[in-house]
């Protein structure tokens, strides 16, 4: 019989996340599954409890919150797969957070009664995980949607320092007050499989999943279980030009642009010539002047109920 391990983080969704609690306990007891709800105390403590029941057969690990807490559940499975010889860890989702990008990008509905269903019906299927290393992390660091080097970053740093606005309308606010400041970019070498490219980037975003920022498409056609991230790499240009691509970016059209660069691998190398990077994957802070980036594709690492 299968056992839920459901891990609410009670601030997802600027603390709407706990409010979810007795409607979580209610579908379990109606429907007479097995499950737990653990609560998490603090950053980092999803990671724990994930690696800790990750390894228990027939279990299903789940996140209840928003990318955030998927991005710390599947760090510690993948930590957990370390430590099996065969079975690969599986996990669901509760999207319960705010801008619930991962969901998105994993078809996963934005709906708790939809999210709850699924979970008791839906299937496991083989999920990618990406890694990047470099930064705060030179030992790695797993996401699932992806990451976001320049501009992307700094933008994600001003929405969160927003505290009555949420969501996708907090990244565009954040994306308004990032380019009104418009830092310079660094000049970056990337490495794409066998590729080389020299570079002055405003942001580069390298995607497992299909969407950031709630509302901004860096992937419109990306798989989470291909092999391969889908890149995506905006030029610095002027103001209005950034402006031009962030528009299409909502749209998800901007692969037609000539100040945009768009493709498919699976291990990539960042390296700055001048200049630093700030970079975070799945919202979470990598570094904020880093000087080199090494991003690996794991192959099908997790299942995913979907």
């Amino acid at each position: 019989m299968k056992r839920y391990i459901v891990i609410l983080n009670p601030i997802a969704g600027k603390g709407h996340a706990e409010k979810h609690q007795q409607e979580i306990e209610a579908f379990f007891k109606k429907h007479q599954l097995e499950y737990d709800i653990v609560v998490t105390e603090r950053p980092g403590h999803a990671i724990d409890i994930a690696e800790k029941y990750g390894v228990q057969p027939n279990t299903i690990v789940v996140a209840a919150g928003g990318d955030g807490t998927s991005n710390e559940v599947i760090n510690g499975l993948m930590k957990a797969s370390a430590k099996m010889k065969e079975e690969t860890p599986c996990f669901g989702v509760l999207a319960i957070g705010r801008g619930n990008d991962f969901a998105f990008g994993a078809n996963i509905p934005s709906g708790l009664e939809e999210c709850l269903l699924l979970l008791k019906d839906g299937t496991p299927c083989a999920m990618d995980v990406g890694e990047v290393k470099g930064g705060d992390y030179p030992d790695g660091r797993y996401f699932g949607n992806g990451i976001g080097v320049g501009f992307d970053t700094l933008v994600g740093l001003e929405a969160a320092r927003m505290e009555h606005v949420h969501g996708g309308f907090a990244y565009t606010l954040g994306a308004i007050k990032t380019l009104i400041k418009y830092p310079t970019a660094p000049i970056v070498e990337i490495q794409f499989d066998n590729k080389t490219l020299t570079i002055s980037p405003a942001m580069v975003s390298i995607m497992n999943g299909r969407r950031m920022g709630g509302s901004f498409y860096m992937a419109p056609y990306a798989e989470m279980d291909d092999g391969r991230f889908d890149y995506c790499i905006a030029h610095q240009g002027k103001r209005l030009q950034l402006l031009s691509a962030m528009m299409a970016y909502t749209k998800g059209t901007q692969a037609g642009r000539d100040d945009t660069l768009t493709g498919k691998a699976n291990h990539i190398n960042i390296q700055a010539i001048s200049g630093t990077l700030a970079v975070h994957a799945d919202g979470e802070t990598i570094c904020e002047e880093g000087t080199r980036l090494e991003v690996i594709n794991h192959e099908h690492a997790l299942n995913i109920i979907k």
